[in-house]
């Protein structure tokens, strides 16, 4: 028996949180913690509330998420140069090394991905996922705007 797609979608996200919990096993990095040093690996100095936007929750969840990494050693919060009220979250050098380091393994790990698919394939492949997770956020967002 096939899986349909919605539940091969499923298992797709299963394991590849099961692939980042592995990753992070002995460290205090959690998905949410990892969710915060990328938007500041892509974005550089961010505010809290910069930081929260991208990921799309509360400055309150952003500040504990914070927090524990600033007592990690992964960011530091400095002053805002031109807002005396804000202050910037940036990566430490470590951090910094450790996202280097992430986008090697998410590339080697893509490439092995899509080696699984036949080169032929491929072009078909990537434009199928491509329709389907963009369909995938016009329904969360459409689901979104009905519930609020």
């Amino acid at each position: 028996m096939s899986r349909g797609l919605f539940d091969t979608l499923l298992l797709v996200t299963h394991l590849l949180r099961q692939d980042m919990a592995r990753a992070f096993d002995g460290t205090p990095l959690t998905e949410a913690r990892v969710a915060v040093l990328w938007v500041l690996q892509t974005t550089g100095p961010s505010t809290q509330q910069q930081v929260a936007a991208a990921l799309e929750v509360s400055a309150r969840n952003v500040s504990a998420l914070v927090d524990a990494l600033e007592g990690s050693g992964h960011v530091v919060r400095t002053p805002h140069p031109t807002d005396r009220r804000a202050v910037l979250l940036e990566l430490t050098p470590t951090a910094g090394e450790l996202m280097a380091r992430m986008q090697v393994e998410h590339a080697v790990a893509e490439a092995a991905l899509r080696e699984a698919v036949a080169p032929e394939d491929r072009a078909a492949f990537e434009r199928g996922l491509d329709a389907v997770a963009t369909r995938l956020q016009e329904l969360v967002e459409t689901e979104r705007g009905a519930v609020s």
